[in-house]
């Protein structure tokens, strides 16, 4: 029959540097056992590699652990000035203000008849 892990001994007590390997007596501290689930006196025998500073580029940023790439500040006034002209989203033509119509489905090139804007963005 084999034999159950004795309670009074946690699994991290093998990489303490107080475990004996004797089975007679496991710990030099606590030669009886722990009376509590957590030893306030454990100190691995290898202790952790402090974490490294994550390296990061400009314009990025870690969350959660994960390296996140921020938008271009230029790209997104680029973007935003689309937005704010172009006939797509405003009805009318960025040279002349006229009225473009648009056609369902929706056309793919905003051409101004009035003044002779060529939408090219496409």
């Amino acid at each position: 029959m084999p034999s159950s892990p004795n309670p009074c001994y946690l699994p991290q007590c093998s990489t303490c540097e107080f475990y004996t390997h004797n089975p007679h007596l496991r710990c030099t501290l606590h030669p009886l056992g722990l009376e509590s689930e957590e030893c306030l006196d454990f100190v691995a025998i290898f202790p952790l590699p402090e974490p490294e500073e994550q390296w990061q580029p400009e314009g990025a940023a870690y969350y959660n652990g994960e390296l996140v790439l921020q938008p271009r500040q230029q790209a997104l006034t680029e973007q935003l000035d689309l937005l704010d002209t172009h006939p797509l989203f405003t009805g009318r033509c960025p040279n002349c203000e006229m009225p473009i119509d648009s056609t369902h489905p929706v056309q793919v090139h905003w051409d101004c008849l009035n003044c002779g804007w060529i939408d090219d963005s496409v």
